[in-house]
């Protein structure tokens, strides 16, 4: 055990009580799931659900909000920076369990960095593809891990003003892009139920949609990682988590009306990658499509600053808890430092070898089995702690489980290599953790 470095004040004392206000765990909120969102996600969500890509997001938000509330009541409860690992911990103690769930939501959250990275680029992409070769993409996306890292090193209120600032930005911008789509859809705003613009969708692909729309929301979990350090945590966390649902399901709904009104379901998986550029094309031609690349940049970028920075803090509190191996980069640095350097690392690492599609199934199978434990951990352990209603926890559960079944027999018919490698990782982690938690407690 002394090869691994523990201290627990490192972590604790140096996260500063009220240094986020509502508006900036707003902020954060939203830069996470807009990021991953519109720019990332909804073109992958358009392929699996086709012209039902706006109720695939409603339902999306729906499942959401139910797995929020299992949130919300921990937050209200145990509002800690640690977020998720510490729910967990309060649920099964500092067990396999509680490793596991958050070591899952860990990879989860490092997974939506390197989607978003590769998105960034993808789009940026967009404006140079005449002049550079394909491997620019992957170049953007590492130079934005890197200036992540670099933004996550500074103090809570730069990060803080990052966010809001970006964010502010990002939410007119799609506003406009909303607005000016719609009004070009004009007479043709019909053509969004029009059985011309489907593509075939079976009952196995659209639920598999909404897992993947799922995916789109889960930025709210972002701001329980941050839950101490926000103004007022018992009431702000439940509040930013719902604000921020109910801002993106807007815009997402408004963004997948303007692309079914102005492409077919081909176009847009065609360019799944960049699917809000192709469609600002035909509106308002290279203005447009330079408008949409420079708000997806600003989207991107606020949205990775703001995962990093959650994740960070949840991985401190693993090691603060004794519950994975570490070791710190330099003695003088403290824990989230440290940690700040090995997830951007990952990060890397899964921006270079995978492409977006898989990146993000990765990502809904992580989150979905963690999600399943939060809830399962709050019915058996903490009913007498956690005050909840059961036939709200009971629906998140199910719909969960729903949703992660269909997920998974969707990708063994359509992708089984990604659930092999979900299924190797879920071992490996499993694995380790327990040779490491028997070596601790020895």
């Amino acid at each position: 055990m002394n090869k691994y470095i523990y201290q627990r004040s490192d972590n604790i004392e140096t996260y500063k009580k009220n240094s986020i206000s509502l508006f900036g765990s707003v902020a954060l909120g939203t830069g996470v799931m807009i990021g991953a969102g519109l720019f990332a996600l909804i073109g992958q969500v358009a392929q699996l659900a086709g012209s039902y890509l706006v109720i695939s997001f409603i339902l999306g938000a729906i499942v959401a909000g139910f797995s929020a509330y299992s949130y919300i009541c921990f937050s209200n409860q145990f509002p800690s920076a640690g977020g998720i690992a510490m729910y967990l911990k309060k649920a099964y103690g500092k067990s396999l369990s509680t490793a596991f769930g958050a070591i899952l939501m860990t990879v989860s959250m490092i997974i939506n960095e390197s989607l978003v990275a590769r998105t960034f680029g993808s789009y940026l992409y967009r404006l140079v593809d005449a002049y550079v070769p394909e491997v620019f993409i992957v170049i953007m996306a590492v130079l934005l891990i890197v200036f992540a890292y670099i933004i996550n090193s500074s103090t809570n209120s730069k990060i803080e003003k990052t966010a809001s600032i970006t964010s502010i930005i990002k939410i007119l911008g799609i506003l406009i892009f909303a607005v000016v789509g719609l009004l070009a859809m004009g007479q043709n705003s019909s053509s969004i139920f029009n059985s011309n613009t489907s593509s075939s969708v079976g009952l196995g692909g659209f639920l598999a949609s909404i897992s993947l729309s799922i995916l789109a929301y889960k930025g709210f979990t972002t701001i329980t990682n941050s839950g101490s350090e926000i103004k007022d945590p018992h009431k702000n966390v439940s509040r930013s988590i719902m604000i921020s649902l109910v801002i993106c399901l807007i815009l997402y709904v408004l963004v997948a009306v303007v692309l079914l009104g102005n492409l077919s379901i081909e176009e847009i998986v065609n360019a799944r990658d960049y699917a809000l550029a192709k469609a600002a094309d035909p509106i308002l031609g290279q203005v447009g499509v330079t408008f949409t690349v420079v708000l997806a940049v600003i989207a991107t970028v606020s949205g990775i600053i703001a995962s990093v920075f959650a994740v960070s803090r949840m991985t401190a509190m693993l090691v603060d808890m004794e519950l994975i191996p570490f070791q710190k980069i330099r003695k003088n640095k403290r824990t989230q430092k440290s940690t700040l350097i090995y997830i951007s690392g990952i990060s890397l690492i899964l921006t270079l070898l995978f492409d977006m599609s898989r990146i993000a199934s990765l990502g809904v199978i992580f989150y979905l089995i963690m999600d399943i434990m939060i809830h399962y951990g709050l019915i058996k352990n903490l009913k007498d702690q956690v005050k909840y209603k059961l036939s709200v926890v009971l629906m998140a559960l199910i719909l969960d489980g729903i949703c992660l079944v269909a997920f998974v027999f969707y990708k063994l018919l359509n992708d089984p290599l990604i659930v092999i490698f979900s299924s190797v990782i879920i071992a490996v982690i499993l694995i380790v953790e327990k040779r490491y938690l028997q070596v601790r407690n020895e």
